[in-house]
């Protein structure tokens, strides 16, 4: 078996196999807080309350709400990452941002196992954006994205773990005069076995704190069979916090004589204001200001949010005229399948001649598929506090990219970076959405109107659903042929679309075709980030850039949720054309590429393909590399009659290489179903007269809890690599679902969301 572990989830229940005994965790009956903490951890809504510094006022306003126990009295560095405390607290500093994925728990426990500390006694600290710069960037970037955050500093974390316990024991050995070999650490303690003594490493941590790290040809990890820490299920360090309702999000900053402001912006992306009249807002209680943010928005300050709100419908505005009238999604669509047919394209991979092998072919195989604009839906509406003075600027946001948060802080604010700091708070959720920092800037231009007075922008619903960076449009042509033994010889794919990379460069950058190679994500040939796990003979993919007015950005998974369903749809319809099951035409395809195959073995095996489903019961299957890792999925649905769909259960089969947190990982997964099932049923941006259609979960349906289908999890991590988690599992669920609908329907489902193709 190509795994060095393996370990099922199912129905609440973790099964660990490893050199080790094995570890079993066993779900109970749920209970509503249980439900709703579990949802939250699925839907990328966990999060962390740890300590971003306060003023003295601001920690009494904020006493009864903020669980954290005193400051200790002295803090010791052991380097970047690891500060502990005179009270033998282990702090370790994080620069990425937590929603939900683990990241605080999962790199806590990687330092922690090398510092070989007692992880009671650990607990996670967000690193300022500004006082990284203030260091010389001692700490990295700040960027949050692509599922990369374990993967990229799994060694530096373990790496601070060990020169941390390496200076506790040298700091032991000099005050005790006994030679370094004879301590010995565990679980947070110093011991001398030959003359008894011992000392916590709160007791010698100001002497650590004055020792030289050693250097990395020093350090020696602990192999994945000695872990003690890492690798188990440790439950995450932020649950307390979530439960309790103590966890500190964005809109849940409070700060002394803060006011709140909410905002409109122009309906059409890339429209002005013209003008407004505030006189009636001003004449209502509790309304402080009115006022033009920008070019494109208005915002009322008030005492309260719910005050500005309703007076912000009172404001008289006249909107520009703007250049996206009258556009529509039916015209962006026709706009879009003219990509398909132009000769003007950004070739993202070729080898062999796929024209003349499918030229040659004994059957051919052509289609076309769709997918929508996507909404981030964000349980926490965008959000950001302010405060503005000649001097500083403060910005407390939830924000993915701390960075990108201080820059545009910064600018927006008329300070040098040195006098901005950015406070990271909590996301209730995220998925790419808060890469942006149009609230942070916002909320920056208001409170420059107000000196001294910290001003709290949040955003409504409406919009926060119509003033998006959403998931691009994009359509698919697939060509494929087979020869007269029904392998596939050639295939073809051209991808018409928007990219996201236009939506951060201008268009000069990206060259004349509009070249974004990110647009190939699961497509690739080469290993190592999204590959194809397909072995055909020739293939020719490239692209069309087609623009639109509507700004884009990264959504979870990126476009692994678009080619997968591009690709493993095709592969299926490849499959019935060449009269052969799903299952085993992939595996054809498969030499060469064992870790796929390890993982649609994995989910097959655990679904029970070869087996014939329940009465009234369709399977779909798929697969796909992404973010480093393989993943593979079996689907389940339900369709009546009358074509209405439910997914009944999701099996999924996840390698990421190593595992740090299984139940974490499980959680990831579960995240990423609810989200795939729920775009893949009935998400869709709309557009009509150039600006959004839905406004709120009325309009934008998004999965109800009844709705959500069994997930089983099966972990095969092989071992030998560490690849994302976050990411690695969504790209295969929506076309395991279509593959499903399609074979109860007995035609092929090519377009999204469902709802509006039946």
């Amino acid at each position: 078996m190509l795994a060095t572990q393996a370990m099922a989830c199912s129905r609440g229940e973790i099964t660990l196999d490893k050199p080790s005994p094995s570890i079993r965790m066993r779900g109970r009956n749920p209970t509503r807080r249980t439900l709703i903490a579990t949802a939250l951890a699925a839907a990328g809504g966990f999060a962390v309350g740890f300590g971003f510094e306060r003023s003295d006022a601001q920690r009494a306003t904020r006493a009864r709400r903020w669980p954290s126990p005193p400051l200790p009295t002295s803090r010791h560095e052991l380097g970047a990452w690891i500060v502990v405390t005179s009270d033998n607290t282990v702090i370790v500093r994080v620069a990425r941002a937590e929603m939900g994925q683990g990241i605080l728990t999962g790199l806590a426990q990687l330092a922690a196992e090398e510092l070989d500390c007692d992880w009671a006694q650990v607990r996670p600290e967000l690193v300022k954006p500004g006082e990284n710069q203030t260091r010389g960037r001692l700490w990295g970037d700040f960027a949050t994205s692509n599922s990369r955050t374990v993967r990229t500093l799994q060694g530096p974390m373990r790496e601070a773990g060990a020169a941390a316990r390496l200076m506790l024991i040298d700091a032991a050995a000099l005050a005790w005069n006994v030679p370094k070999s004879e301590i010995t650490t565990t679980r947070g303690e110093l011991r001398h076995g030959a003359s008894g003594r011992w000392a916590t490493y709160g007791s010698m941590a100001d002497a650590a704190s004055k020792i030289t790290p050693p250097s990395r040809a020093a350090l020696q990890l602990t192999p994945e069979a000695g872990w003690r820490i890492a690798g188990t299920s440790t439950p995450s360090l932020l649950t307390r916090d979530i439960v309790s309702g103590t966890a500190i999000y964005g809109i849940d900053v409070q700060l002394p004589g803060m006011l709140r402001a909410a905002i409109t912006s122009h309906p059409v992306p890339g429209g002005r204001l013209g003008s407004f009249d505030g006189a009636r807002a001003l004449a209502m209680p509790g309304v402080r200001r009115v006022l033009a943010v920008g070019d494109d928005a208005v915002a009322v300050v008030a005492d309260s949010w719910w005050q500005a709100s309703r007076a912000l419908g009172e404001v008289a505005i006249t909107w520009e005229m703007a250049a996206g009238n009258g556009i529509s999604s039916e015209s962006i669509g026709a706009y879009l399948k003219t990509g398909l047919e132009t000769t003007d394209a950004f070739v993202g991979r070729t080898h062999g001649d796929a024209l003349a092998a499918l030229r040659s072919a004994s059957q051919t195989v052509e289609a076309v598929y769709s997918t929508p604009f996507l909404h981030h839906a964000t349980l926490e509406p965008m959000n950001a506090t302010a405060l503005w003075t000649p001097d500083r600027l403060d910005v407390w946001a939830p924000t993915q990219n701390g960075d990108a948060t201080l820059r545009v802080a910064a600018e927006a604010g008329g300070h040098p970076i040195e006098a901005v700091e950015v406070h990271r708070t909590l996301m209730g959720g995220s998925f790419g959405r808060r890469l942006r920092q149009d609230a942070a800037r916002q909320a920056v231009l208001i409170a420059r109107e107000m000196p001294g007075i910290p001003v709290q922008l949040l955003w409504s619903r409406e919009e926060d659903t119509t003033h998006g960076h959403y998931r691009p449009v994009t359509q698919a042509r697939i060509r494929g042929g087979l020869d007269d033994k029904g392998d596939a010889t050639g295939l073809i794919m051209r991808i018409s679309g928007q990219s996201i990379l236009t939506s951060n460069l201008p268009r000069a950058a990206t060259g004349p075709a509009g070249r974004d190679p990110r647009m190939f994500q699961g497509l690739l040939a080469q290993p190592g980030e999204a590959q194809m796990g397909y072995s055909i003979p020739s293939v020719y993919i490239d692209h069309a850039m087609r623009y639109t007015h509507m700004p884009v950005g990264s959504w979870r998974g990126v476009h692994t949720t678009q080619n997968g369903v591009y690709l493993e749809c095709f592969i299926d319809e490849l499959a019935a054309a060449a009269k052969r099951d799903p299952l085993e035409f992939r595996r054809n395809l498969m030499r060469g590429h064992p870790k796929h195959l390890a993982v649609l073995l994995a989910a097959t095996n655990a679904a029970g393909w070869t087996e014939p489903p329940a009465p009234g019961i369709s399977r779909g299957l798929a697969q796909m590399m992404a973010v480093g890792s393989y993943s593979a999925v079996v689907a389940e649905v339900a369709v009546t009659p009358e074509e209405a769909v439910r997914v009944v259960r999701v099996v999924v089969a996840l390698d990421c290489g190593q595992v740090v947190n299984p139940r974490l990982v499980q959680g990831q997964i579960e995240g990423s179903v609810a989200m795939a099932v729920s775009a893949t049923l009935g998400e869709a941006i709309t557009i009509r007269e150039g600006r959004v259609v839905e406004r709120n979960f009325d309009t934008y349906r998004v999965l109800r809890l009844a709705e959500m289908p069994v997930v089983e999890s099966v972990l095969v991590p092989s071992g030998d690599f560490w690849g994302g988690v976050g990411e690695a599992v969504i790209g295969a669920v929506a076309p395991a679902v279509v593959n499903a609908v399609s074979a109860a329907l007995r035609r092929r489902v090519r377009s999204l969301p469902l709802r509006q193709s039946s």
